[in-house]
């Protein structure tokens, strides 16, 4: 069976984590400063903070904008459900608009409409790790003085080039950036997130929310030579994440530009494949992206039932995930009169997610492609047999 995807972990990984266990500190200690340090300086943020997953890391986020009750959130039906999960999480209203068909991210030319008198904050997703437009996004919200979240949980180790000049994802470009590091992302540390941000005091403000609202840390009153109490100034979370995780973390973290480099020429190679598979539209990068390739979605021709055609091959060995889910026709979401969607709704029925992880082989990636090409064979087959009449 060829898997969706597959981390990469070895001996390193399993060295770290055991290093830390032995160290007697296991919860949110130095090693989880030091990843802190470490991934800031990977993508170019001043700060970066640590949390249990990137679902917190959303939820601190927009509670540090200022989102709450009454107010709105712009944002994508076409992502994981926790996106707008967290939105509601704070007592305010996801607001969703349509995707752009060749790139699945949030379509700029229609933010101007969705904006109100509620509106507080845009939270734009960079999609199975390809960044979204972010110049027009943040021209559009610097004009109606909106925040700006970026849903980059897929998006570790991607580029975008603004102002004539490249820079990572999570520089970050908007007030904050948010990643997960679930074991289906780029690097993982099992389960966990991160928030980078500009601003010092939305930093100060995650690192109280995250302990409880603690207001000196333990790792502060460990070392300290004088008895110290905290205090507890507002009402926090419990959104840590452990030493464990922050230790392997490091590790992933110096495989990232050879994981992102391997990912980059397997989507090469799926596209010069899938060139020569009828019908099949392979994904668009623009030239202002680079992405990293936590996933790789191909459309179905017209008229293909997506669900044969995944089981077509999985039975063949191949697996496989439906295109991005919409929140939207979800039940939490229901009668929300959210208004036509198409281009999501499209994208979430017609396209489906192959196996891409640095560990594949040309030999896998032509089984795949045999595999997706064999199902379409049998499926046009199916609809052009002739039907018994009773």
């Amino acid at each position: 069976m060829i898997p969706i995807t597959k981390p990469l972990l070895d001996e390193s990984e399993a060295q770290a984590a055991a290093q830390a266990v032995l160290s007697g500190w296991l919860s949110q200690g130095a090693q989880v400063a030091a990843f802190e340090a470490e991934f800031a300086q990977r993508v170019r943020a001043p700060y970066a903070c640590a949390v249990s997953n990137c679902t917190t890391a959303l939820h601190l986020a927009l509670l540090v904008a200022g989102v709450g009750p009454g107010d709105e959130v712009i944002t994508v039906s076409h992502s994981f459900i926790a996106t707008a999960n967290v939105v509601r999480q704070c007592g305010a209203t996801p607001v969703f608009v349509d995707i752009d068909p060749a790139t699945y991210n949030l379509d700029p030319e229609l933010l101007a409409a969705a904006i109100s008198v509620r509106s507080k904050a845009i939270l734009c997703v960079h999609q199975v790790g390809l960044p979204c437009d972010l110049r027009r996004i943040l021209s559009i919200a610097g004009a109606h003085g909106l925040a700006v979240i970026e849903d980059a949980a897929c998006a570790i180790g991607s580029d975008i080039r603004l102002d004539g000049t490249w820079a990572p994802i999570g520089a970050p470009h908007g007030d904050v950036a948010c990643f997960s590091f679930h074991p289906r992302k780029v690097i993982t540390t099992g389960e966990g997130g991160m928030l980078t941000t500009r601003h010092a005091d939305w930093d100060r403000q995650f690192r109280l929310l995250r302990q409880h609202g603690m207001s000196v840390p333990d790792t502060a009153r460990h070392h300290a030579s004088d008895v110290v109490f905290e205090e507890y100034p507002v009402s926090g979370f419990n959104y840590r994440m452990t030493d464990v995780q922050a230790a392997i973390g490091r590790r992933q973290l110096e495989r990232l530009p050879d994981i992102v480099t391997r990912r980059r020429a397997l989507a090469a190679a799926y596209d010069r494949m899938l060139a020569e598979v009828p019908g099949v539209r392979i994904p668009c990068e623009p030239a202002w992206a680079r992405g990293n390739w936590q996933s790789y979605c191909v459309r179905l021709p017209d008229g293909v039932d997506q669900q044969r055609i995944m089981q077509s091959m999985l039975d063949g060995g191949v697996a496989t995930r439906r295109g991005v889910m919409c929140s939207h026709l979800e039940a939490p979401y229901a009668g929300m009169g959210v208004g036509s969607l198409p281009h999501s709704e499209q994208a979430h029925r017609r396209c489906i997610l192959l196996p891409l992880y640095p560990q594949m082989t040309q030999g896998d990636q032509h089984e795949v492609v045999d595999a997706l090409r064999l199902a379409l064979v049998a499926e046009r087959w199916a609809a052009s047999a002739p039907r018994e009449v009773a």
